[in-house]
C-alpha cells in the first residue's frame, strides 16, 4: 500500500474543509472494510484518509416510534443488530448488516460506507431503501437530504459532489401494519458478494388482506440497485395472492440486466431475480401479519 495521509476531523465543519481542501484526493473513511482492501489491492490510490469516527453526529445512533431511526454514517452494523428496539422495528436491516462479512468486519463495516462504496451488489442499500431511507449530507453549500434510492448513479458513484460527505441516514418509523424483508443467493454460506440480492417492503390494509403500498428492490443484477416502482405497483390494491406476487416478479425479471461474470451468468441472474423477488415480497407479507 502506499503512503497517505491520516486525519481525524471532530465536526462535520472540520471534516468539510479538509475534503474541500483536498478534493479528488481525499476519502472518507467509515468503517475501512471496502476503501482499506482496495488500497491495499492498488484499485484506489489517495492522498489523506478522512476519519469520521470522532465527528459526534456521524456516530450517532438512535431511535423512537414517532421520529424513525438516525443511524450515523459511522455506526458499524453490529451496533444496529445488538439494539433490540431497533431490530424489532426494523427486521430488514438486521437480515441485511448480520450478513455483510463476518462478525469482525461487522463491527467495523457501517450502513453509510456500504451505501457510499456504491457497489451494485451492496446488501444493505436494497434495505434502506426500501425503509424510505433519505441520506443527509453535509459540504461546502451547506447541508442536504437526498431519497437513498436516488444516491447511487452507477457502480462506485454517488450524488456526492466536492467537499460532501454522508453524515447520517434518517430512516422513518414502521407504519402500521407493515413489514420488511431482505435475502441475497451467494455461492458460499458466508464471507461473499451477492449474485443477486433483493428487498420488499409492504403496508397492508386493516383487515390485513391487501396490499396498500409496498416498495422493491433488487441488486447486482444493474450497474446500480434496482428501485421497481412498477413491480410494487403490481401488489397494490390486490389482494394477497400467488398471482400478484408472480407478476411482480415477472416486472422483476423483465427489468433485470445483469452481466456474466464468475459469480453467475446473465440467464441465472434473471432467473434468481424473480425468485428472490417472490421470496422478499413474501417475507414482507408475512411480517406485515404478525406485526
Amino acid at each position: 500500500m502506499h503512503a497517505f495521509d491520516y486525519a481525524a476531523p471532530q465536526s462535520v465543519d472540520e471534516a468539510v474543509s479538509l475534503l474541500s481542501e483536498h478534493g479528488d484526493q481525499a476519502r472518507l473513511l467509515a468503517g475501512g472494510s471496502d476503501i482499506i482492501a482496495q488500497m491495499q489491492e492498488g484499485r484506489l490510490r489517495v492522498n489523506i484518509l478522512v476519519d469520521v469516527k470522532k465527528i459526534p453526529e456521524a456516530n450517532a445512533l438512535s431511535y423512537d416510534p414517532e421520529n424513525g431511526l438516525q443511524l450515523g454514517a459511522g455506526v458499524p452494523c453490529c451496533r444496529i443488530y445488538e439494539d433490540e428496539a431497533i431490530a424489532a422495528a426494523y427486521p430488514a436491516l438486521v437480515d441485511a448488516t448480520s450478513l455483510i462479512g463476518s462478525i469482525q468486519i461487522q463491527s467495523r463495516a457501517t450502513v453509510g460506507g456500504n451505501l457510499c462504496n456504491a457497489s451494485p451488489a451492496a446488501d444493505t442499500v436494497p434495505s434502506i431503501m426500501v425503509l424510505g431511507a433519505v441520506a443527509q449530507i453535509a459540504g461546502p453549500n451547506g447541508r442536504r437530504e437526498v431519497a437513498v434510492e436516488d444516491f447511487c448513479t452507477g457502480p462506485g458513484q454517488t450524488v456526492l459532489g466536492h467537499g460532501e460527505f454522508l453524515v447520517s441516514l434518517h430512516i422513518p418509523p414502521p407504519q402500521p401494519n407493515s413489514g420488511a424483508f431482505f435475502l441475497r443467493f451467494i455461492p458460499r454460506n458466508e464471507m461473499d458478494i451477492a449474485v443477486v440480492n433483493a428487498a420488499a417492503s409492504v403496508v397492508l390494509n386493516e383487515d390485513k388482506n391487501r396490499v396498500a403500498s409496498a416498495r422493491i428492490v433488487v441488486g447486482a443484477v444493474a450497474p446500480i440497485p434496482l428501485f421497481l416502482s412498477e413491480a410494487a405497483e403490481a401488489l397494490v390494491g390486490n389482494g394477497i395472492s400467488d398471482e400478484a406476487v408472480e407478476r411482480a416478479a415477472e416486472i422483476a425479471r423483465e427489468a433485470a440486466r445483469p452481466i456474466s461474470d464468475m459469480r453467475g451468468t446473465v440467464e441465472q441472474r434473471k432467473h434468481l431475480t424473480g425468485v428472490l423477488t417472490k421470496r422478499a415480497i413474501r417475507g414482507a407479507i408475512e411480517r406485515a401479519q404478525a406485526s
